[in-house]
């Protein structure tokens, strides 16, 4: 399992047990040091449980990033309840590390399957991850995109994309 998942199951772990967001551990890979935006999601049997991220960074690290993520996808995703310690064990998490956001010229820079697409207009923003299961398309991911940022579907939109890189538990 790798480092980001880890850190992101150890920190929604001890948060449910005791109700305090862990300290930063010592000795952290490279990669955990670094400056990113992230999302962490939790799935509860293949479910969505809980999914919270940023486009740009939040805090002075990946890791920072992913404790404060992942205990707000635990517990502050308006979509759903708050977990609770008896799913724990149920849950598997992902953890995807977010490059940096480009504007996009035309729609065949997309890639559903490579890139993220953010959608812009004025300060309504939206924002879909790539790769999703049941988002095949460009067309689909800028739609989704679209409602999760309150713009229209007719509204014109500034599209950015982005790459990720994804951990996950399977």
């Amino acid at each position: 399992m790798s480092a980001e998942v880890e850190l992101a199951k150890m920190t929604v772990s001890r948060y449910l047990e005791d109700g305090k967001l862990p300290g930063i551990p010592k000795n952290l890979p490279p990669e955990l040091k670094k400056k990113a935006a992230v999302f962490v999601c939790i799935k509860k049997e293949g479910r969505l449980r809980g999914c919270v991220g940023t486009y740009e960074p939040q805090y002075s690290s990946v890791a920072e990033e992913i404790m404060q993520n992942a205990l707000r996808s635990a517990i502050s995703d308006p979509r759903f309840a708050s977990l609770t310690v008896d799913e724990f064990s149920d849950l598997t998490f992902s953890v995807d590390v977010l490059g940096s956001v480009e504007l996009v010229q035309d729609l065949s820079e997309l890639d559903s399957k490579k890139y993220g697409v953010l959608v812009r207009v004025g300060e309504r923003r939206g924002l879909l991850l790539p790769d999703l299961e049941g988002v095949d398309t460009v067309s689909e991911q800028i739609s989704i995109a679209k409602q999760k940022g309150g713009i229209a579907p007719e509204e014109i939109c500034e599209i950015y994309r982005f790459l990720v890189k994804r951990y996950s538990e399977k």
